[in-house]
């Protein structure tokens, strides 16, 4: 019996998982990060969110939409992508230049102009 595309999927199934856990950490991370770098509280973020969702966000229970992440930044006064960014660079534990220059990299590749 050849029980290789069993594994591949397994091992498919475990890989996104731990990508899911690790971006879901990153974003923990980094937004903990940057609010308590602004001197802000959950509770300053109450006009967006409840301090339960965002309390739960921060130890990734949750992962936010990206609805979400616009409402969170905007209470930082961050661009969203600053908390992305940043979410993955915890997440993939890489230098955020190194990130930008990744990004630049596969934008220039499919000849994507920014």
């Amino acid at each position: 019996i050849d029980c290789s595309s069993k594994v591949f999927v397994m091992s498919t199934s475990c890989l996104l998982w731990e990508t899911r856990m690790n971006s879901r950490k990153g974003f923990a991370t980094a937004l903990r990060e940057l609010r308590t770098s602004k001197g802000l509280t959950q509770e300053d973020f109450s006009d967006v969110s409840s301090r339960t969702y965002l309390s739960s966000l921060e130890r990734s229970m949750k992962s936010p939409t990206l609805e979400k992440v616009e409402e969170l930044s905007g209470v930082m006064e961050v661009h969203p992508a600053t908390l992305l960014l940043l979410a993955y660079c915890r997440a993939e534990d890489v230098k955020f230049k190194e990130l930008i220059l990744r990004v630049a990299g596969e934008l220039r590749a499919m000849n994507i102009k920014t």
